[in-house]
């Protein structure tokens, strides 16, 4: 406690030292932390632990990444306190320093209580460990991404689908209308920020983490549980969609939904629960098209599983699916009156291009989404259980209900599955696509990380060593990564230039506000911008540009230019800007420069550049013409061939 304490007033007061002296917050922060941390751990080493009888250490270099991943993770939570009490709420550097001091302490004491020290955990058993440590990781990881929601820049995706909400429907082109839905409510109760547009992603994992709660306990037990949670809060695909607001944050949500209410009809025989079953799959229907994919597992399953193949001749799973139907309904609705325009995209679309073998990259984007640990601890729970079974060296005594929970674990897991890999085969896949579906399997990895050694192989003993390097390393990127996007690292921004990553989108979105401007007053009338790639920066120019009451121009896209632009093709069209001043963005010359583009206006001004500048650093370009569009855009078609560069 005494170290603690020394250590946050020496904090306070280095802080309040440096920022008097005229450092910035950032480089205020960092010294007072790094002082604060050396005292804290060398008072702890030196004095703390030998009087309280601690003298089992682990290796230096153990002891050494132990001390760095705790470290790491509070500067991570601190610097997100610090932007957040600085941007949302407005607090000066003084005040806002304070709770950013009282989280450090607190990472700092926890985790040099429950993980750097390995005595202090001695007494208590692998599987109380494991529950601490899951408490402990969700805590600070549904914290880490409350403090960073409203204070990292969208990226261009969150940007289309807020421009989705600020154009409310019953469906879309690209995606159901779910995602627009809760941007808009989010929007509504926090207004139109960074916050607001992301608040429902944070509350849909809190959802997620429910539901798999639940299908873990009554697969594997409250402790698999509880870990299993764990899971959902590190891994990378679970992490982002907490944080991220796309389509696959209430998909996730629902899918895990889906499979808590089936995994108690399937294999508990609650007639009730097909209830729950199909409105989670209506539900997760409005957010993406993929969870349809639980239809034909749990078909499958109906089929191989003795006890679960007397639904068929009960009226639940028909009057679920027809529950699911009518909460899809809108989309359905939507499609009848726009030509079945977003099926046929979602559809022949997908499988109508040309040949792609993708499986490499698919299965290299799962190691993305899991860890590469993670993939194969799933993996090998699926291979290994089976092998195991025949063999004993799982369980002794396999008994029907250990049968029937694995089934369903191996059914739910591998018939999405299966359908990613075949459609890989021939066409390009998307990392984010299989994200969903290793909910089913995350119970199975949280059991076999509980089990004993003497029930286990080699392998599985070394992935459960595995794992815990693993969750730390996965934690400290996490959290790493969002602070560099919000505070940055010195020396560090040349190697991830704008727009590759969202840090300087606010930035170029006032120099597009002040051309805008220009442009206002040497014409007189309200001008449109054009972003010239597909969607993405005409969504960042309507976000942070041109705003919710189009206060500096209105971003409308390329679809004005006969340009394929999604749903900007939907919301405006060509006779509805004719005659207005426009400029043209865009971060490829050789784009903005096609020598077809004057086609659609009555004059078009030269190519200019303008650097893009992060806290006084140059971090990317991008090249703008003004014109003036035709009154009467052509309307023969052949603009609808300019040769564009690739998006």
């Amino acid at each position: 406690m005494t170290a603690g304490l020394v250590g946050m007033g020496i904090d306070l007061l280095a802080f309040l030292a440096l920022l008097g002296l005229g450092l910035g917050v950032m480089g205020a922060q960092l010294v007072s932390f790094s002082l604060s941390t050396f005292c804290l751990f060398g008072l702890s080493l030196r004095w703390v632990l030998p009087r309280l009888g601690v003298t089992l250490l682990p290796p230096k270099a153990e002891l050494s990444g132990r001390i760095a991943v705790v470290v790491l993770l509070a500067l991570a939570l601190r610097c997100g306190i610090v932007a957040s009490a600085a941007a949302l709420v407005g607090l000066p550097a003084p005040i806002a320093i304070l709770p950013a001091i009282a989280a450090t302490a607190m990472v700092n004491a926890l985790g040099a209580g429950f993980f750097i020290w390995p005595g202090a955990l001695a007494p208590l058993s692998r599987t109380a460990r494991w529950r601490l440590a899951a408490v402990g990781v969700v805590a600070y990881s549904v914290a880490l991404r409350l403090m960073y929601l409203g204070v990292t820049e969208l990226i261009p995706q969150e940007a289309y689908y807020w421009n989705y909400a600020q154009h409310l429907d019953i469906g879309y082109l690209d995606h159901p209308p779910m995602v627009a839905w809760l941007i808009w409510i989010g929007t509504g109760l926090f207004g139109n920020n960074e916050f607001g547009v992301r608040i429902a992603a944070w509350l849909c994992w809190g959802a997620t983490a429910f539901f798999s709660f639940g299908l873990a306990a009554r697969l594997f037990g409250r402790s698999a549980a509880f870990v299993t949670v764990l899971l959902v809060a590190v891994l990378p695909f679970y992490f982002g969609t907490g944080l991220v607001m796309t389509p696959d944050a209430p998909l996730t949500t629902f899918w895990a939904g889906t499979l808590y209410f089936l995994e108690r009809a399937l294999r508990g025989g609650q007639a009730k629960a097909w209830w729950g079953a199909g409105l989670c799959l209506g539900l997760g229907l409005l957010s993406k098209y993929t969870i349809g994919l639980l239809v034909p597992a749990a078909f499958l399953f109906m089929l191989i599983d003795v006890r679960a193949r007397a639904w068929f001749r009960r009226p639940e799973p028909y009057l679920a699916g027809l529950l699911a139907l009518l909460v899809f309904s809108p989309v359905i609705i939507w499609n009848l009156q726009n030509d079945l325009a977003s099926f046929a995209f979602q559809s022949t679309r997908r499988v109508g291009g040309s040949f792609r073998f993708s499986l490499p990259e698919l299965m290299l984007g799962i190691a993305g989404l899991l860890t590469p640990i993670g993939l194969m601890a799933a993996v090998g729970v699926l291979w290994l259980r089976e092998r195991g079974v025949r063999r004993g060296a799982v369980a002794v005594e396999v008994q029907e209900v250990d049968r029937r929970r694995w089934r369903f674990v191996g059914v739910f897991t591998l018939v999405p599955l299966s359908v990613f890999v075949i459609f890989s085969l021939f066409h390009m896949s998307r990392l984010n696509w299989t994200g969903p579906l290793w909910l089913a399997v995350l119970p199975a990895v949280a059991a076999s990380l509980l089990a004993a050694s003497s029930h286990i192989g080699g392998a599985q003993r070394w992935l459960q060593r595995a794992f815990v390097p693993t969750i730390a390393i996965t934690l400290v990127l996490c959290g790493l990564g969002l602070g560099y996007l919000v505070a940055g690292v010195p020396g560090l921004q040349r190697f991830s230039p704008f727009p590759a990553v969202p840090v300087a989108w606010r930035d170029f979105g006032a120099q597009a506000a002040s051309l805008a401007e220009e442009v206002r007053a040497s014409t007189g009338q309200e001008p449109v911008l054009i972003g010239l790639d597909l969607y993405n920066v005409a969504s960042q120019l309507a976000f942070y540009a041109a705003g919710p009451d189009a206060a500096h121009g209105m971003s409308v896209g390329r679809g004005v230019l006969g340009q394929p632009a999604l749903m900007y093709s939907y919301w405006y069209r060509p006779e509805t800007v004719g005659g207005r001043p426009a400029v043209l963005f865009s971060f490829s010359q050789r784009q903005i420069e096609n020598p077809l583009l004057p086609r659609s206006f009555d004059g078009l001004g030269e190519v200019k550049r303008r650097d893009v500048t992060r806290d006084g650093r140059v971090v990317g370009h991008f090249f703008y013409r003004v014109g003036r569009l035709k009154a009467q855009p052509a309307v023969d078609g052949s603009i609808f061939a300019l040769p564009f560069t690739a998006d």
